[in-house]
């Protein structure tokens, strides 16, 4: 994860700024990374940045995973995980960005 989140109660001017221009710069907490579980139909992924209502959207990294990409799709979020729903198979090197934004 990349970004500096400033404390709810930061009073330094210039953590506040440095968080405020990451943003500008496109870093963000609320990314990361997951390979699909083996031989499985869900992955769960913990992430604190998630809420309820957070829209995870995914993207292939490698080609099986983009072989892939059409049959999976986010079938939970909930407080700090969400879960994937794929296909099931024995590769396991199905590995995704993510990014959950809202």
């Amino acid at each position: 994860m990349s970004g500096n989140p400033p404390h709810l109660y930061e009073e330094r001017p210039f953590r506040t700024n440095t968080a405020i221009r990451d943003l500008f710069e496109g870093r963000s907490n609320a990314v990361g990374a997951v390979t699909l579980r083996a031989n499985e139909t869900t992955t769960v992924v913990e992430a604190i940045t998630v809420a309820p209502d957070t829209k995870v959207f995914l993207m292939p990294t490698t080609a099986n995973a983009a072989a892939d990409f059409a049959s999976c799709y986010i079938s939970a979020v909930v407080q700090g995980q969400f879960t994937v729903t794929h296909p099931s198979d024995a590769d396991t090197d199905k590995t995704f960005f993510w990014v959950g934004l809202g």
